[in-house]
């Protein structure tokens, strides 16, 4: 795996880090952010969207990501979009 840093969370104290990486063999961006309360887990598990089965499957999870982030998420997507292209 040829992981790429492009950022963690600029406020992150000692115990939390979000942290934004982009793999770029397999054309991912990869997250590390804060576990949802269990409330806000219900909620995106119970979310309906037409033709996406509803619930979060096992192999998947919700991670938070504060918006001060963005921009270090917009390089994540424009560095995968540029490793698409070679």
């Amino acid at each position: 795996m040829a992981l790429r840093f492009v950022g963690i969370d600029p406020n992150t104290g000692q115990g939390e880090s979000p942290t934004v990486w982009v793999d770029e063999e397999k054309q991912e961006i990869v997250f590390q952010g804060w576990k949802p309360s269990p409330e806000l887990e219900a909620e995106v598990a119970a979310f309906e969207v037409p033709g996406h089965a509803q619930g979060i499957p096992a192999h998947e999870a919700v991670v938070r990501i504060p918006a001060r982030m963005a921009h270090m998420i917009r390089e994540a997507c424009d560095a995968v979009e540029r490793t698409e292209l070679r």
